[in-house]
């Protein structure tokens, strides 16, 4: 009888374990970051002594708990995911870009400047049309000066998101060393320990959000990742984790991993936000530098003519802008009245030779175009960048869905195995209470 209730004993605990791990998967069905778990549950073989043949069982037990997880659709959502991170926050950009280049309406103010010059070729006597012109200079000083300080904003902002990405990147690095230690101090096999894989990969998912990462695993879980591939600087083992920090000097922008005990090493992602973040960094400087040779260019070609020609007194032309030697999209008119525009190349107050040589400069230097250029190309590759969006984040469901059917929980399933594992625990209590009665009827034997 002792073996009866033993049997029915271990019968409960093994069916409580049961339970409690189903009702964790009903409870978690719908966290993405958790993952399916199974009670290992098997007899306890009977016979000891000399009877070790016995066919008997003695019970059962529940061994430990299993993880779904699968490492292969784990990986392949972590790519995906990069990939679409990397894009989405690379369109960010290229919008705030687009918006830049937009606002200072430059393109269509360096077209009122040259008709303003157009105009007074036709009357170069006029003084309306010579204060017109000088107005419209004005205009196209203001229209640089906009869309430069707004592609500044723009990189200002950048440079404070990534440097928040990087800091995010460090404490994922932190979080995943203290996870990596709590693992091999939790006994495999229980819950605690599925708990603790589901926050590592958690991690993983967040890290590779912001960058490539490569992921190994040791015996015990535990996961080294490294940044860019699998050649890339450590970020995290099981003994240390790595200091992310973001730089930018001029027009480069890169990213540098600081192991303890180690040299700084440099690296460059290909997916992730921070990939997106470095390429809108680039492209940013590049759109500010096509700026100031549109600005160089323009001033210095006005100006050049302004002295090859005389204004309307008959005098040497002065420079028409005056620039900022350190930026040339910072600039303004120098002229103080229009009549000190040099319109004429010696033929007197009627003579508009010197502003046909502006318009022949307009042609062949293609100011409007550059800037045109800059902002059709800018949204041809905003406007590639969101199909290629698009298509990435049919790729991602589609992990998330495989992920989903391999590791997550069907409620279908936990409603069998629950009412199984409460039938299988009502069994083992009952086992108990016969053992009991048996007992309580032996012992009021007389």
């Amino acid at each position: 009888m002792s073996d009866l209730l033993s049997i029915g004993a271990s019968g409960v605990r093994t069916y409580q374990t049961a339970l409690a791990t189903t009702s964790e998967n009903i409870a978690n069905a719908g966290n993405a970051s958790y993952v399916r778990r199974t009670p290992t549950i098997r007899e306890i073989v009977g016979g000891n002594g000399w009877n070790t043949s016995s066919p008997n069982g003695k019970g059962a037990s529940a061994d430990s708990i299993l993880r779904a997880g699968n490492a292969y659709a784990d990986q392949s959502l972590r790519a995906a995911s990069a990939d679409l991170s990397r894009t989405q926050t690379g369109s960010v950009w290229l919008e705030r870009i687009e918006t830049a280049l937009g606002s200072g309406g430059l393109s269509s103010r360096l077209t009122s400047f040259f008709a303003a010059g157009t105009a007074l070729q036709a009357d170069p006597g006029s003084a309306a049309l010579r204060a017109g012109m000088l107005s419209a200079g004005s205009s196209v000083a203001d229209a640089f000066g906009v869309t430069s300080r707004a592609l500044d904003a723009a990189a200002a902002e950048l440079d404070g998101q990534a440097g928040q990405a990087t800091a995010e990147l460090t404490r994922l690095n932190q979080a995943m060393l203290k996870i990596n230690q709590g693992l091999v101090r939790t006994a495999p096999g229980t819950s605690a320990m599925a708990g603790l894989m589901d926050q590592r990969d958690d991690i993983l998912q967040q890290m590779s959000a912001l960058s490539d990462i490569s992921v190994t695993m040791d015996d015990a879980g535990r996961a080294t990742v490294r940044a860019g591939g699998a050649n890339g600087p450590v970020l995290v083992d099981p003994r240390d984790a790595s200091e992310v920090a973001y730089g930018r000097t001029g027009g480069n922008v890169g990213l540098a991993v600081r192991r303890p005990g180690e040299p700084v090493a440099l690296y460059d992602p290909d997916s992730g936000s921070l990939a997106g973040m470095v390429e809108g960094a680039q492209r940013i400087a590049s759109s500010r530098d096509m700026l100031q040779r549109v600005a160089g260019d323009l001033t210095a070609t006005v100006n050049d003519l302004q002295g090859q020609g005389e204004d309307l007194k008959g005098v040497k032309g002065t420079d028409f802008f005056e620039s900022n030697p350190k930026d040339a999209t910072d600039f303004k008119v120098k002229l103080t009245g229009g009549e000190q525009i040099a319109a004429a190349r010696g033929g007197g107050s009627r003579d508009s030779s010197n502003l046909t040589q502006l318009a022949a400069a307009r042609s062949a230097k293609g100011f409007e175009g550059s800037v045109q250029a800059l902002v059709t190309d800018n949204a041809a590759t905003l406007k590639q960048r969101r199909l290629v969006g698009d298509a990435q984040s049919a790729i991602r469901d589609g992990a998330i869905t495989t992920r989903s059917e391999l590791t997550g929980v069907n409620l279908d399933n936990e409603a069998v195995d629950l009412l199984r594992f409460q039938q299988a625990y009502q069994a083992s209590s009952r086992i108990i209470q016969v053992a009991k009665e048996t007992f309580q009827s032996i012992l009021e034997i007389r």
